[in-house]
């Protein structure tokens, strides 16, 4: 049975070419990054995958006004395996969305156009996301094309809204469909990794974005004592949760390559548009990534001893607002999905896979805040986001061999 499959998947090449070709010329960009959203290209995989025998399609869109048709579409494909769903699937996500192509000159040709070359197919969302997608198709239609069943029912979850963090994707699904999944579910997420192979996630650090606003009064520049500069006390603050939070959390962690939490201050709004002006509101953000051992609850708790501290000391009000909010335990590495994913990188590849955490965020983490297993790999060139991003072909079949064996043993 391995054989057949394995022979079936390098006979598709052309088909992966050619629907690495289709995806890539219909950009599924967030509208927060100035795109219409997933549906034209949804619309065409759903077609795609009917034409070639994988019929069990569900939709789950999500309202979005903001999107072409006002909605943001999220796909489910079922095949059928020897076991009841109740006794839990394999399921294998990927998503639909990409981001913008960037700084166009950073691109040899149109990155809405695939060029093939030397075994590299360049597009923007070539490699991210839809290796992992792409590669999930070839593994399910080699069960089907050969009239066989994996052990367990597979599901294919074509997702939206990945790259701007998920509330229109799987985010969505687990507020309004949560019964579509159960705890003896196991899920595969093509999404990051390394050349090797050998890497797979099994642990993020809990993500944390805030926004914090400080509001003073706006002075002349040549009398900062009438006023409250909301511009210092906002620099003050940023320093102080840098500072106090990376002392107060600083327990490292040998799974992630960075051990430990993360709290960096990053985006910053405009104040008053003169030199001579104290400004009265200050806006910057934050981004923390912080190990799995401490709750985001503990950090919030610390950063409102550290607001109140700098409020008082620069006479201004501070609030802020949660911009992002993100936390999920590890998956243990002796969790089967995890055993029989290392055993079919090791058949495929001829690397020891290894269990590693991340500092990024993935959509692994809505599901093991359920209790489902869930690993996070792929075999990639490391192209993601930037000009001339590339797929290698072997990558796209050497991964849907090993998710086709990751469902003929998990």
């Amino acid at each position: 049975m391995k054989e057949k499959i394995f022979t079936w998947i390098d006979g598709a090449l052309p088909a992966a070419v050619e629907l690495e070709k289709e995806l890539t010329k219909r950009p599924a960009i967030s509208p927060d990054s100035g795109g219409e959203g997933e549906l034209e290209k949804c619309l065409f995989l759903e077609e795609w995958l009917k034409a070639h025998g994988i019929n069990q399609l569900e939709r789950y869109d999500a309202p979005d006004n903001r999107a072409k048709g006002g909605i943001r579409p999220n796909l489910i494909a079922t095949i059928n395996g020897k076991t009841n769903e109740t006794e839990g699937c394999l399921w294998i996500i990927s998503h639909l969305d990409v981001v913008p192509p960037g700084d166009l000159s950073l691109w040899t040709n149109d990155p809405w156009t695939v060029t093939e070359k030397d075994g590299r197919l360049i597009g923007r969302g070539t490699e991210d996301n839809q290796q992992g997608l792409i590669s999930s198709i070839l593994a399910a239609l080699a069960f089907i094309k050969q009239n066989l069943l994996p052990d367990r029912t597979i599901k294919l979850f074509f997702a939206a809204d990945e790259e701007t963090g998920s509330a229109f994707g799987i985010g969505w699904l687990m507020e309004n469909y949560i019964k579509l999944f159960n705890q003896n579910d196991m899920a595969l997420i093509p999404d990051s990794g390394a050349s090797t192979g050998e890497t797979v996630e099994i642990a993020e650090k809990n993500l944390l974005w805030i926004r914090f606003t400080t509001k003073g009064g706006q002075a002349h520049g040549s009398r900062p004592d009438t006023g409250a500069n909301a511009f210092l006390a906002g620099a003050d603050l940023a320093l102080n949760l840098h500072e106090k939070l990376s002392e107060k959390f600083n327990k490292h962690d040998s799974l992630f390559d960075l051990e430990y939490s993360t709290f960096e201050p990053t985006k910053k709004e405009a104040n008053v548009p003169n030199i001579n002006t104290i400004p009265g509101e200050d806006v910057f953000y934050m981004d923390m990534r912080i190990l799995p051992c401490y709750t985001i609850k503990s950090v919030l708790e610390e950063i409102d001893k550290i607001i109140e501290e700098t409020a008082a000391k620069h006479k201004v009000s501070i609030e802020y607002k949660i911009i992002q909010s993100n936390e999920s335990p590890a998956t243990s590495e002796q969790a089967p999905l995890i055993k029989s994913l290392s055993t079919a990188i090791g058949e495929i590849y001829g690397v020891k896979a290894r269990p590693v955490g991340i500092s990024g965020g993935t959509v692994a983490a809505y599901l093991r805040r359920t209790g489902i297993d869930c690993a996070v790999w792929a075999k990639i060139a490391g192209s993601a986001h930037q000009g001339d991003e590339y797929v290698l072909t072997d990558n796209i079949l050497g991964d849907a061999k090993v998710m086709a064996l990751l469902a003929l043993t998990c």
